[in-house]
């Protein structure tokens, strides 16, 4: 659930509550492919239950995601197809956002866009970091510490605001 603190934990309430409103809630079963890899995507997902495998063009599993993961932000950002597949490993529901509805809010709500774009930015810079530290690259001095999942202090302040968010939109959505 670790993208959904970046995300919620700087958006405003109300840019929550549009997320509710403008996003629809849909059921995917057990084997749905709800991203391929390479072919163009015109959604942004938000996963509000089940369990799904990110995987490789060649079936590689990578990760699974679950609750409060966010897929396909990296082709919204910028407009290249996926980098890798997902598939539901375990009956899931998604909040899926139309990506032009999405850029329309962006190029209309500078509020919106600097708070949307500094939470990817700050998502993206704490995995890139992460992924150098596990590579082995950079000074020993400077290795990621043993505890990974440690969050980035301009996360912590807006963790509990950023949960509290996810569990309303849950509630509107999930009933």
């Amino acid at each position: 659930m670790r993208k959904v603190l970046y995300i919620l934990g700087q958006l405003s309430d109300s840019d929550v509550d549009w997320l509710a409103r403008t996003g629809k809630r849909i059921k995917h079963v057990k084997g749905t492919q709800l991203i391929k890899f390479g072919v163009s995507l015109s959604q942004v997902f938000l996963v509000l239950d089940g369990e799904l495998s990110i995987q490789t063009n060649k079936g590689f599993e990578l990760a699974k995601v679950g609750s409060g993961e966010i897929l396909g932000e990296m082709s919204l950002v910028d407009s290249r197809p996926p980098s890798a597949s997902v598939v539901v490993v375990q009956d899931a529901f998604v909040l899926a956002l139309d990506k032009t509805v999405i850029q329309e809010k962006l190029d209309t709500d500078s509020g919106f866009a600097s708070r949307f774009y500094r939470s990817i930015a700050i998502f993206l810079s704490e995995r890139m970091r992460n992924t150098v530290g596990r590579m082995g690259y950079g000074d020993e001095a400077e290795e990621v510490s043993a505890d990974e999942d440690e969050l980035d202090a301009n996360v912590l302040d807006n963790v509990h605001l950023a949960g509290a968010r996810f569990e309303r939109l849950l509630q509107k959505l999930m009933g």
